[in-house]
């Protein structure tokens, strides 16, 4: 890991404050990076003061007076090469991501695939900026509209993905000609000097200018600074429903944009007519996959009475086999939560199950002894519980996952969509019928809903985001791009007479 570290840059004590190729002297407070696959400290991390971030801000807004004007075809070419820079350095940066979150090794690889997939749809992306053209009623005129950078984008980014989903952000609005002020998650901030090091080496080589990417790390106050200043237009918050109220509140006062992803408290139903081999692979997947801390993760199954038992003891069996350990080898399925703070959040969810009733299929409960030294390691539990549990109604960020029983499609769709959350659903099923139901109108109510694939996990070419308690945020792929673009109408008269529109008549 040393070595890794060198390689970014990374060793001791470094500054979480950039413009790019320039590193401010950070004058905040010391942030530690712990790593929870073992407990080991990894580097330390000083903090932005409120004049480094006016600094930054200043910077940035200079940078995107230049950077607006590029065509989009040549910022789309300096992501390009930001993407080959990631290919190149796919398997430092995975493992760095891995032993700093505590994500397994193969989701950390896959989390810089992600990024790099990102770059390739921005690269396309970036000579497909287009707008409408419409007829005019007045003769003599053409109508059409355009898209314009909106100017600085805040990114704030929480642990679990901690590199992937500023890139869904920044990737997309560096080729609509924003710059960006990246916020990381304190808990995960060696992963962000990281890319904030590689791009800075892809933008230096191109003559981007300084400010187009800059980090500034910090806690809750830096998102606060970021969420209330009025010079950034739009801020992309990631993070829980809590945080996410607090940001989009402090936003729409000052009459800003607000793109944010939420909660999820995402259900598969498990139909009569599925396939429960395999819908037993993407339920457990879902369930334990980066220990249960996506927000995608499968949290509840709501199971056909005539295939509960069986597919109860499917599950059962496939606990048993859980490999639970360093998440850096890859005989392992399940790594540790991300630090303390979230063991005991997992271990109220579980106390708090059984005093609503719930009885638990498999228990769950701290691990101890070698391997286990950092105490973030806990067992993915599964319990029998009802819809209506008030902890069952919230989000745990841990491997927990509830069992609940149905008996006929209409009531699974309630139960699916009877929670405040609205972010990933999915149906297990063989059925046709079934399957049209749960995506039609009257069937899932979250932002993503799939077919015999489960909740977690989601390709780049798809806008990423869900309803209610979620956010209503688009990211990622499809036309989220518009997002970080304002819309302006165009009307030019190319006739000799000056009509009214509505036929209104004003004359001199």
């Amino acid at each position: 890991m040393e070595q890794i570290l060198q390689q970014f840059g990374i060793a001791g004590t470094n500054s979480g404050v950039s413009t790019g190729s320039n590193i401010l002297k950070a004058g905040g407070s010391e942030i530690v990076s712990f790593s929870p696959v073992d407990g080991r400290e990894i580097a330390k991390v000083t903090a932005a003061s409120r004049d480094n971030y006016e600094e930054v801000v200043k910077t940035a807004q200079s940078a995107f007076e230049a950077w607006r004007l590029w065509p989009a075809p040549r910022r789309g070419e300096v992501v390009r090469q930001l993407g080959e820079a990631l290919r190149a350095d796919k398997e430092a940066l995975g493992r760095l991501v891995s032993y700093e979150m505590g994500k397994s090794l193969q989701e950390g690889y896959g989390e810089v695939q992600e990024m790099i997939d990102i770059c390739d749809f921005a690269v396309g992306l970036s000579r497909q900026l287009h707008g409408l053209t419409m007829h005019s009623e007045r003769p003599g005129h053409r109508m059409y509209e355009q898209w314009h950078p909106l100017g600085i984008v805040g990114i704030i980014s929480a642990f679990n993905f901690p590199v992937a989903v500023w890139s869904w952000n920044s990737m997309l609005a560096w080729v609509c000609g924003d710059v960006c002020i990246w916020k990381p998650s304190e808990k995960t901030p060696l992963t962000a000097l990281a890319c904030q090091h590689i791009a800075a080496k892809v933008f230096a080589a191109n003559g981007v200018p300084e400010g187009v990417s800059c980090l500034v790390t910090g806690d809750r106050a830096v998102g606060e600074w970021m969420s209330a200043d009025g010079r950034v237009p739009l801020v992309s918050a990631t993070g829980s429903t809590r945080m996410g109220k607090a940001v989009g509140a402090a936003v729409g006062a000052r009459l800003g944009r607000a793109l944010l992803e939420l909660g999820g408290n995402n259900a598969i139903i498990i139909s009569k007519d599925a396939d429960l081999d395999m819908s037993l692979i993407g339920c457990v997947f879902g369930a334990v996959g980066t220990a249960g801390q996506r927000c995608t993760s499968t949290r509840r199954l709501i199971i056909h009475d005539s295939v509960y038992d069986a597919f109860k003891a499917k599950l059962v069996s496939a606990y048993k086999q859980l490999r639970i350990g360093d998440p850096l080898d890859e005989q392992n399925h399940v790594g540790p939560l991300i630090d303390k703070d979230a063991v005991q959040a997992y271990l109220k969810a579980i106390e708090a199950c059984k005093q609503e009733g719930g009885t638990f299929a498999v228990e769950g409960g701290v691990l101890e002894g070698t391997g286990y030294e950092s105490g973030c390691y806990v067992k993915p539990a599964i319990a029998e519980v009802k819809n209506d549990f008030k902890i069952v109604q919230h989000e745990t960020f841990a491997p927990i996952l509830y069992l609940i029983r149905y008996s006929d499609l209409d009531e699974a769709i309630a139960l699916q969509n009877g929670v405040p959350q609205g972010l990933s659903s999915a149906i297990m099923t063989l059925n046709l019928r079934e399957a049209e139901q749960f995506l039609s109108q009257a069937g899932s109510d979250c932002g993503i809903a799939n077919v015999n694939i489960g909740t977690s996990g989601a390709e780049i070419g798809g806008a990423f985001g869900g309803e209610k308690e979620t956010g209503g945020g688009r990211e990622s792929g499809s036309d989220a791009w518009r997002a970080y673009m304002r819309r302006q109408t165009n009307t030019i008269n190319y006739s000799t007479k000056l009509p009214l529109a509505q036929g209104i008549k004003f004359d001199l």
